[in-house]
This record gives C-alpha cells, sequence and structure tokens, in this order.
C-alpha cells in the first residue's frame, strides 16, 4: 500500500532532501535520500517536469516510481528516510524493469551514503 502517510507533501520537504541528502544519478533518474528523524516511516517524493512529456507520459513515469518503491526500494531503506525521485529525459521511454533496475542501483548507492 502506498498512502499519504509515505509521501512527501510540502516544497520544504523536498527541499530539505535535496540540500542535506546524498545523492546518486542514472541516465533517467536522480535520486537524493537524506534521514527525517520526526518520522518512522520510509517516505517519497516524485518530481518530474513538463520536459518529460505529456500528463500521460509524467503520470505513467511516477505510477512505475510508486510501484518500485511499493514492491521493493521501501524495504531497502532504514526507518526514518526520505527519498527524491527526479525523472529525467527519456525516463518516460523504460519499461518497468528498467526502472526498476535503476532505482534498485540507485538506492544501493544511496543507502550507503546514509550510513
Amino acid at each position: 500500500m502506498f498512502g499519504a502517510a509515505d509521501r512527501l507533501h510540502r516544497r520544504t520537504e523536498f527541499l530539505r532532501v535535496q540540500r542535506q541528502g546524498a545523492r546518486f544519478q542514472t541516465n533517467h533518474f536522480v535520486v537524493y535520500a537524506a534521514r527525517l528523524p520526526e518520522s518512522e516511516a520510509v517516505r517519497l517524493g516524485i518530481t518530474v517536469s513538463r520536459r518529460l512529456g505529456k500528463a500521460v507520459i509524467r503520470n505513467q513515469v511516477k505510477r512505475r516510481i510508486r510501484e518500485c518503491f511499493r514492491l521493493s526500494l521501501r524495504h531497502k531503506l532504514p526507518a526514518g528516510t526520505a527519498i527524491v525521485i527526479i525523472g529525467r529525459a527519456r525516463a518516460g521511454t523504460l519499461e518497468m524493469r528498467s526502472v526498476m533496475g535503476e532505482l534498485d542501483r540507485a538506492i544501493a548507492k544511496v543507502a550507503l551514503g546514509l550510513t
């Protein structure tokens, strides 16, 4: 399940993770992760710009990222971690398997920076 408690909501939360967090970049995504002690949950924020494509493509990319987070990424990070994933050019052309692979590698690298 992916509910409201699993999301970053405010712009200040996104900016805090981007300023304080570890960063890793793949061909199609930029991933930031930071420890936020006021929360026990692992939380996700997604940013996809209009340059990526029309609304259908942007929403598809966001759905795929959320599904990857729900299935595997959440369990690879310690409690109290917030991650921000930014979709880059051509992320809309990826299949689910490719998205999962790229984000798995990125989260593994970012998790090392959190310890």
